[in-house]
Parts: structure tokens; C-alpha cells; sequence
């Protein structure tokens, strides 16, 4: 293992074409030389998120995200920027042995190390005598060894301190052990939290254990089930079971299943259905969303086949419009839920449900059509009236037409009628235009930096001025462009940009994206610096005036005053 050299990085950068990486997670359109699709880092519905294959690069003009290759993989992956080198290289073709490269902090790196020894311990255990009944229970429940372990189930046995005596002894700290949720602490010291229960790990979206839940296989009074309570690294509102292992699939079949148990998951993986994920009977939220969207286009929400499924197909639904997904919905006779679906239905029958779902609109003309009497006015009025709630929600308008004439017959209203009462969507105005209008010293300062990113000569120029950019971000931008110019005797977005931070990549991708034309003068160049000069001079002035009315002393007065003349008088004959 070894550690990479910035030439060995950027060889590995440039072997590649970031456009056909971005196509791996997201359709592009080719428009001009560059490509456009609908950018995944905001709530975006337009294309605004640009590739260009000539410079190598990605930036969005309304959230203003930038960056190259490992960039674009980084911030979608949710991975670190040596997990993204491994997977460029990999596309690649090219073997790499780069050594290990963590950006936990202390406390993140301390919690995940307890997990991994707590993984360890538990699907030990299930492979021991002790773990005899545990395991016949899961195979009665028609899990096989395969899946035990593919999916690293395990066992917490019935002893209550046998897991902290090994974590003790590990010498981990003691608010560790209380804060990672696995370890409880009385007048008679340390416990587990977790025991006589078959444990199904939950993993992060690095696939990274982070919690349990933990299932009783006998009879008991207590609850079926215990989860790991939240803590610093996990959410439940921001997390999805199975999310590190479906990635592939769910990316080249570009749909994702939906559903609500874990052993939902399991029982779909068991009969080849491996593009799937679980939000673990939590509420579907926005960070739901927004995980899904990076994985694919489409999406079929297959949650519970009860009442209380179908409500939360529709909110499930509404989160994922809100993104710019239309979800499509399978819905289960009998009221069961995938698990016995399958069970009781077999493979067959299920994936012919998966392979037939409900457009989402469909679904939801059925759902609030419930309890209403459609022969009375004020029942159709309430359906009409939710119905274009709905309508309003989606931007799809061959299926709102669609929607709208099923509505008209069911009700007997004229569908123009309906269609005039949905409210009118506004123009989409370019969110580039609505930026807010800068001065003209911003504005220098800007294109100074654009052109700093094209050349070299202009990054000079920057340097025998000694030029001080007022504006702190800019400045601390353009001396990392001085230094990168500096290191390597040349200057390229593409590389440049794989040293720098979230927030810095987004300077850069807002400069990038200024619409100026591509050549340069020497007095364009002159024009910019004595612009911020200028507005450098006034912030002097400004500072030394207030400066002048604080001061008591006659003397320093004098020198401040004398001070304020000189910069004025430069300024006047640099303009």
C-alpha cells in the first residue's frame, strides 16, 4: 500500500471521461459542446447541472456545486476522496493499491470501531452451539446460511454483560460505549443493551455498521422487535437498510424498490430481486428523497399492503414528487407485507406485481375514493377537490391530462372545467438571471479569478502585483490558484480542483459559470486590478475615517488625515 502522487492522481483523473462516469448515476443531454441533466446536490427539476468533456469538469449554475471526476463521486457516493480515486481507477481499468485514508473524526472513528467489534461478536455467536436455536428459527423462517450470511445477521446472547466486559476490556472509552447506543450503564456498572435477540446489523450508505435491530425468537411479552436508538451516525430519518448493497443494482436497472421492513429486503434479495431498500417503518422523509434520487429515475414504493400501508404510499409519494420522481406503487392483497406476500404467494406471483405497478395518480384516485359516495355533490366535490390537490403536485402533464379525463368520468364534471381549476404553473425562470446584482468590484474580482483559472500569464500578473482581493473567500481562492500555479508550473480546472473543499469547489463553480467570453486582454486584465485597487483605497479610506473621529490626539490626527490625502490622490491617478 502507498501513497499516491498528485501526477499518479491526476493520470488516474484524466483516463477516464467525466462524462460517461456522470452518465453511470444521472441521463445527460448533449446541448452545444457541453452536456446538461437535472443536478442531484439540490432540489432541482430543470437541468442546470452542465459537463463539459473539453475541460473535464461539472458545475451547476444554481447551487453552484463544481468540481471534477472525484468531485462528482465524492459528493454523490457520500464516500471519501481516496474511496473515489479506487473507484475512478476501477473504471478505469486501472489497479491501484492506495493506503488506507480516514476522515473520521476521533469520536466517529472510536463509535464505528465499536460496531465492528460488536459485528464480529454477534455473527460469531450465531455459529455457535449458543446460537443453535437462533439459527433454526431463521431457517424455519426460510433464511438460508447464504443469507445469513450475506446480510451478517447475528446474535446477542443471553448473558446481559458478556459484549461490554469485551468492549472494556478493548479500552474504549466509557461516553463511547454509553453513546454508541450498544452498552447501558447502572449503580452495578456496565450492560449490554442488546441480548437474547438475532441482531440484523444496520449499515450506513458507506456500508458501515451503525445500529441494529434486534428481533426476539421466542415467546416473550415484550416487544418483537428493539432498535438501536439514534445517535451522532445514525438517523433514522436519513437512513435506508440496504443502501450500500443495492447501489449496483438498483444504478443499472435504474429503478428502485421500495419498502418498509428489513426482512422485506431479505425476502425480495432471496428470490433475485437485489434492487431494493427499506426506510425500517420510519416516516419517508426529505433526506429519504433526496438518497433515493442519486440511485435511479424510477421507483416502486411496495410498503404494506394494509391501510396503514397505503397512507404511507402516499406520503412516500409526495416526498418523491417534491424531488422530481413519480413514483409508481404496488399494492398487496390480503393485507400482507412483502416478507409474507412472498411466502404465502411465491416468486412468481410477486415479481409479476413488481412488473405491473400502479402509475401514481391511479393509486391515488382509488386511495381517496375510499368512503366516498359518488352520488352525492358534496362527497364528489371533496374527491374533486383532492384529486387537483394532487394534480397540482406533479409536472408530468401527459399524466395529469390523463388523470384529469378518469376524474371527469368518474364525477361527471367537463374535464376543461377540472383543468381550469388546477392553479397555473409559472414560467420557470432561469435561476442564473435571478442572481443578485454585484458591484463592480465584485465583479473584477470575479473575472480576475476566471481568468486565473484559463492562464497562466494572468495568475503572473497576479503575483508581481501582489494584488489583495478584498472580498476573503476570492482572496484565500486566488492564492490556491497562485500555489497550485506555483507547484506545478501550469494551471488546469480539472486537477486543480481535486485538492479543494466543498465550499471552495463552489467559489470555483460559480466563477466558472460567469458568462464572459473566453479571450483575454492585457487591458482587460489591467481594467479588473485597478478596479479592486480602487475598492481596496475606499475601504482604507473608510476605515481611516473612522479611524480620524475615535482619535483625541492632534498629532495622529494629522498623520491620519495625511494618510487618507495620499491614498485618494493614488487613487485619482490610477483611475
Amino acid at each position: 500500500m502507498k501513497t499516491l502522487t498528485s501526477e499518479e492522481i491526476n493520470n488516474i483523473r484524466s483516463s477516464v471521461d467525466i462524462v460517461s462516469v456522470v452518465m453511470r448515476y444521472i441521463p445527460l443531454t448533449k446541448k452545444g459542446k457541453n452536456y446538461f441533466g437535472v443536478c442531484p446536490f439540490h432540489e432541482d427539476s430543470d437541468p442546470s447541472l452542465s459537463v463539459s468533456p473539453e475541460k473535464q469538469i461539472f458545475s451547476c449554475f444554481s447551487c453552484h456545486t463544481a468540481g471534477n471526476v472525484f468531485n462528482f463521486i465524492m459528493e454523490y457516493e457520500h464516500v471519501s476522496f481516496i474511496e473515489a480515486v479506487r473507484i475512478v481507477a476501477n473504471i478505469a481499468g486501472i489497479e491501484v493499491a492506495i493506503a488506507d485514508y480516514k476522515k473520521d473524526n476521533v469520536y466517529q472513528k472510536e463509535i464505528h470501531d465499536i460496531y465492528d467489534i460488536s459485528l464480529k461478536f454477534y455473527t460469531n455467536n450465531i455459529n455457535t452451539s449458543l446460537g443453535i436455536e437462533a439459527k433454526n428459527y431463521l431457517i424455519k423462517r426460510g433464511l438460508t446460511d447464504e443469507l445469513i450470511k450475506k446480510f451478517e445477521i447475528g446474535l446477542a446472547i443471553k448473558s446481559t454483560d458478556t459484549l461490554s466486559k469485551l468492549l472494556e476490556k478493548k479500552q474504549f472509552k466509557d461516553n463511547d460505549l454509553i453513546n454508541s447506543g450498544l452498552v447501558i450503564k447502572d449503580e452495578k456498572g456496565f450492560h449490554d443493551f442488546f441480548y437474547h435477540r438475532i441482531m440484523f446489523p444496520l449499515h450506513d450508505i458507506n456500508n458501515k455498521v451503525v445500529g441494529y435491530s434486534a428481533r426476539a425468537y421466542y415467546d416473550t411479552d415484550g416487544p418483537k422487535y428493539i432498535n438501536s436508538k439514534e445517535h451522532l451516525l445514525f438517523k433514522k430519518g436519513e437512513f435506508l437498510y440496504n443502501y450500500a448493497n443495492s447501489k449496483e443494482a438498483c444504478r443499472s436497472q435504474n429503478t428502485v424498490i421500495l419498502m418498509e421492513g428489513f426482512m422485506d429486503v431479505i425476502r425480495a434479495y432471496s428470490i433475485g430481486i437485489s434492487n431494493v431498500v427499506a426506510t425500517l417503518g420510519t416516516a419517508f422523509t426529505h433526506q429519504h428523497a433526496n438518497l433515493i434520487k442519486r440511485l435511479a429515475n424510477n421507483v416502486i414504493i411496495c410498503y404494506d399492503g394494509d391501510d396503514p400501508g397505503a397512507k404511507a404510499s402516499i406520503a412516500c409519494s409526495n416526498e418523491l414528487i417534491k424531488v422530481g420522481i413519480i413514483p409508481k406503487i404496488v399494492r398487496l392483497e390480503d393485507n400482507l407485507d412483502p416478507d409474507d406476500y412472498i411466502l404465502k404467494n411465491g416468486q412468481a406471483k410477486f415479481n409479476e406485481k413488481i412488473s405491473n405497478p400502479l402509475n401514481v395518480m391511479d393509486f391515488k384516485l382509488s386511495f381517496f375514493k375510499k368512503n366516498i359516495d359518488l352520488t352525492q355533490a358534496t362527497d364528489k366535490a371533496k374527491y374533486a377537490t383532492m384529486m387537483l390537490e394532487e394534480l397540482n403536485k406533479i409536472d408530468d402533464d401527459i399524466l395529469k391530462e390523463i388523470t384529469l379525463k378518469k376524474l371527469s368520468n368518474e364525477i361527471d364534471l367537463d374535464v376543461e372545467f377540472l383543468k381550469s381549476k388546477l392553479i397555473k404553473k409559472q414560467p420557470t425562470v432561469n435561476k442564473k438571471v435571478m442572481t443578485v446584482v454585484t458591484s463592480k468590484y465584485d465583479m473584477a474580482q470575479e473575472a480576475l479569478l476566471f481568468y486565473m483559472l484559463k492562464s497562466g500569464e494572468v495568475i503572473k500578473i497576479f503575483d508581481n502585483q501582489a494584488l489583495y482581493f478584498p472580498n476573503k473567500e476570492y482572496r484565500l481562492l486566488a492564492h490556491e490558484i497562485s500555489y497550485f500555479y506555483k507547484t506545478y508550473n501550469y494551471i488546469n480546472v480539472a486537477d486543480f480542483l481535486t485538492d479543494l473543499d466543498l465550499d471552495m469547489s463552489k467559489i470555483v463553480g460559480y466563477v466558472i459559470s460567469l458568462n464572459l467570453q473566453e479571450e483575454y486582454t492585457l487591458q482587460l486584465i489591467e481594467d479588473y486590478i485597478k478596479a479592486i485597487n480602487e475598492k481596496n483605497i475606499e475601504d482604507e479610506c473608510e476605515r481611516l475615517s473612522k479611524k480620524l473621529q475615535e482619535e483625541t490626539d492632534i498629532e495622529q490626527k494629522e498623520i491620519i488625515g495625511q494618510r487618507i490625502i495620499e491614498l485618494l490622490v493614488r487613487g485619482e491617478k490610477d483611475v
